[in-house]
């Protein structure tokens, strides 16, 4: 998302902003068995969705996702938020 997407005028120094640099649309990453944070991904972003992830790691699954395994959450840079749909597989 671009801060234009949500906000008439961002409240950011030096101009309205873009979105995230770090993430590309449809990029995947996969977090393997030892659970550490995949190489390129924003360790902010991951401190965010660390909770969700464990919980689908270790077989849990949410009751307002019809599919089981599935969560969708987003970073908390409220100005350049990224959505990240995370499944079990």
């Amino acid at each position: 998302m671009k801060p234009s997407d949500v906000l008439d005028e961002p409240p950011i120094k030096g101009g309205a902003g873009s979105a995230c640099g770090i993430y590309t649309d449809g990029q995947e990453f996969y977090v393997e068995e030892n659970g550490r944070m995949p190489e390129g991904f924003c360790s902010w972003a991951w401190n965010d969705l660390t909770k969700v992830l464990h919980t689908l790691r270790f077989n849990g699954n949410y009751h307002f996702f019809e599919e089981p395994g599935v969560s969708v959450n987003c970073c908390t840079d409220g100005l350049r938020p990224v959505i990240f749909k995370l499944e079990r597989v």
